[in-house]
């Protein structure tokens, strides 16, 4: 139960590991019944990312998830796997490689791309030096900031073709930083679009970006985006896909619509696992239905 090795088989078969963040102990719960379902109905252990950003961290509790999370891994003998997903500083980095976490994702795409550079290096070496083992990523191009359901792209996305991440900046980070993955900005954003489909992807530039480099790559954003999208982008290279705010949908109207059902008939239960037995069933069910996408 290695996660490099997990990720470097998916690349190799052109399929992509889910990413799943997590806002609470129900959603976790909920992504690992996912994992379990799916992998019954296939006959081999599907693997699973557990995202938890600064604010989720901060919520549920750093070191207890990892905790939790790694001990359900070694109970199960299941390749699940926890993530620090969007550290902000080095301080937050500091932070996720003292609580034990798998990888980490150093986030400074808000930087123009030499001190996302210079700021990237400086956290993998500290993390190198100090806690071998963990996988680190790194963000190119800024594809806004919240998993929440938008009325409009994030201002400051880069989706025009222009914009977007290239080969070479791409190249240069890489071999400049030593990240272990990659996650390129190629038309994706975060959050999902209330109305539509979130914006095209540009298939052709993800593929561009995996020809030339030797690194896995990763895709932020995977949430709101079209089925058939992202099986091309999958294909064309991605190799872990993050979803989120189509969990908290699930989650949050979960409650709205199936929490509120179950007291109209039990209007006098007050056992939480019972009422939030629906709620984390609508999550599992997204859940797995991004797992058998991303093939």
């Amino acid at each position: 139960m290695n996660l490099k090795e997990e990720v470097a088989k998916a690349s190799q078969n052109k399929q992509a590991i889910g990413h799943f963040n997590v806002a609470n102990f129900e959603m976790l719960k909920a992504v690992l019944l996912a994992g379990q379902e799916l992998s019954q109905e296939k006959g081999e252990h599907i693997p699973l990312i557990i995202g938890l950003s600064e604010s989720e961290r901060k919520f549920i509790g750093s070191r207890q998830a990892v905790v939790f999370i790694k001990s359900w891994r070694e109970e199960n003998n299941y390749p699940v796997f926890v993530n620090a997903d969007h550290c902000h500083s080095f301080e937050s980095v500091k932070e996720a490689g003292e609580d034990g976490f798998d990888s980490i994702v150093i986030d400074f795409s808000r930087l123009t791309v030499e001190e996302n550079i210079k700021a990237t290096k400086e956290s993998v070496s500290y993390i190198r030096e100090n806690f071998p083992g963990i996988l680190l990523e790194g963000e190119l191009g800024v594809i806004g900031e919240h998993s929440a359901l938008l009325d409009e792209v994030p201002e400051k996305a880069v989706i025009n073709k222009e914009q977007l991440t290239t080969v070479d900046e791409a190249t240069m980070f890489t071999q400049e930083t030593g990240v272990d993955y990659i996650a390129p900005a190629v038309g994706n954003i975060h959050g999902m679009l209330k109305n539509s489909y979130n914006p095209n992807l540009d298939i052709e530039r993800i593929k561009e970006i995996k020809e030339k480099i030797k690194v896995p790559l990763v895709l932020h954003g995977g949430s709101g985006i079209r089925d058939e999208e992202m099986k091309e982008a999958v294909s064309a290279g991605m190799s872990v896909v993050h979803i989120s705010t189509e969990l908290r949908k699930a989650y949050s109207f979960g409650i709205k619509d199936l929490a509120g059902d179950f007291f109209v008939t039990n209007p006098d239960e007050v056992t939480p696992y019972k009422v939030m037995e629906p709620v984390i069933k609508k999550v599992q069910q997204v859940a797995k239905n991004k797992l058998e996408l991303f093939g």
